[in-house]
């Protein structure tokens, strides 16, 4: 068992920067692959990034390259998204997941956090 809680969200103008946490407590941490989900009003939950359990290898979306970056500190159970450069179509709910194995998609994901609002405006 997991519990997932994620932080960070907020308003920010277009080209601006947030970082968003998700700090994990119950299980061993270290040894889920990790994933960020968002959902904008109206469309389906969308994978953004992920993150294995161990060596730090990353996956993006194609639309979010190049500007942000996923990362994990398994000593404080925390897993991050520094988002840069941020556009007003990433405005959505983001929430991070765990799964046993690599996978862009939610269902594969067994914890989710309660998600972060980010709004982006122009």
């Amino acid at each position: 068992q997991v519990q997932l809680a994620e932080s960070g969200g907020g308003l920010v103008q277009a080209g601006g920067s947030l970082r968003l946490s998700c700090a994990a407590s119950g299980s061993t941490f270290s040894s889920y692959y990790m994933g960020w989900f968002r959902q904008a009003p109206g469309k389906e939950r969308e994978f953004v990034a992920g993150i294995s359990a161990n060596f730090g290898i990353t996956y993006y979306v194609d639309s979010v390259k190049g500007r942000f970056t996923i990362s994990r500190d398994n000593a404080k159970n925390t897993m991050y998204l520094q988002m840069n450069s941020l556009k007003i179509e990433d405005t959505a709910v983001y929430y991070c997941a765990a799964s046993p194995r690599f996978s862009n998609t939610p269902g594969a994901y067994d914890y989710w956090g309660q998600g972060t609002q980010v709004t982006v405006s122009s």
